[in-house]
């Protein structure tokens, strides 16, 4: 079947609930309405209220529900309608879902699945527009995803919902209805903690993921060099053996994310890559990225965020050097 983003998610969680029957919804306006992005329309119709589930604006409460469920028995997937408002549960995630592994010497897990629209590119306001993995994969014990396309919205979220640990799934806003792709209509699983190369290249290598695969893409072409185009996919745990068999094949590394460059995903990218392939590099690494500042207000987002041209800058620097 040919289908978005939106469509891939949708058909994800339907599978899921169909298949488990512990497995719930619930957030925001996800029932009756579908969510802000429709991206569980159709479900509470097919499932029912006390599977899909309208909750108070509360995203604390929303959270710290979904762990006492998980705790419990049940296998929530609670929405937070963006990622921006997440941060009033972070000290549920973080000090809770997070740890009960560790905490209880794994007596205790959390088989919980966050979903939360990221990222800009939709002239949205600036909670709307966030790109906060490194946040969520700092403390550790939380698994963060990031697709890029259709097929790997599908098979990591089904992944993720039969994964018994606490993950924090990120869905760029911006690639939602972007493009469709041809997904089968059956269930399947898409590793977590394995990266895929887009393309394969040797003047140089690009890493980056989630909205920027697509902007990439664009700017390899524009440019017309060979690229080996790297999609983490997930953030946490980051596949270091591909990260360091991409960079050591053409010995020029860029890292491209929307988020802010300062202490972001790129930073602990180009780090490992400095403890573990130093001397297999023929030019500093470059790291493409948002500005270590606040998101601006809709007016100046394309100032702010990485783009074509901002990208084909980084490939010529990286080429002259």
């Amino acid at each position: 079947m040919q289908v978005n983003m939106v469509g891939a998610i949708n058909n994800a969680l339907d599978i899921i609930l169909r298949e488990n029957d512990k497995a719930v919804l619930l957030g925001e306006d996800i029932g009756k309405d579908g969510g802000v992005f429709r991206v569980t329309d159709g479900l509470q119709a097919k499932y029912g209220e006390n599977r899909v589930m309208d909750t108070p604006l509360a995203e604390s409460a929303i959270i710290g529900t979904s762990i006492g469920m998980a705790l419990m028995g049940m296998h929530p997937i609670p929405e937070i309608q963006f990622a921006g408002f997440m941060y009033l549960a972070y000290d549920q995630l973080v000090s809770h879902a997070a740890r009960y592994r560790t905490r209880t010497r794994s007596a205790f897990q959390i088989p919980m699945t966050v979903r939360t629209p990221v990222s800009g590119g939709v002239k949205a306001l600036e909670h709307h527009s966030e790109s906060p993995e490194a946040l969520y994969a700092h403390p550790g014990g939380l698994i963060v995803i990031e697709p890029s396309t259709p097929y790997d919205a599908k098979g990591l979220l089904i992944k993720a919902c039969r994964t018994n640990d606490p993950v924090l799934f990120l869905e760029p806003t911006r690639l939602y209805r972007l493009f469709k792709q041809d997904i089968p209509e059956d269930a399947y699983e898409i590793p977590i903690g394995k990266a895929n190369v887009v393309e394969e290249g040797s003047d140089l290598t690009i890493i980056t993921y989630g909205t920027m695969v697509t902007v990439v893409k664009d700017a390899v072409a524009k440019k017309n060099v060979s690229a080996e185009i790297l999609d983490l996919r997930t953030i946490n745990p980051l596949d270091t053996e591909a990260i360091l068999a991409a960079a050591k094949k053409t010995g020029k590394v860029m890292i491209v994310h929307e988020a802010e460059k300062s202490f972001g995903v790129g930073a602990e990218v180009a780090a490992m890559l400095a403890e573990k392939a130093l001397y297999n590099l023929d030019a500093p690494i470059i790291r493409v990225a948002g500005p270590s500042m606040p998101y601006p207000f809709p007016g100046y987002e394309k100032y702010y965020t990485p783009n074509v041209a901002k990208v084909v800058q980084g490939i010529e620097k990286l080429l002259s050097q």
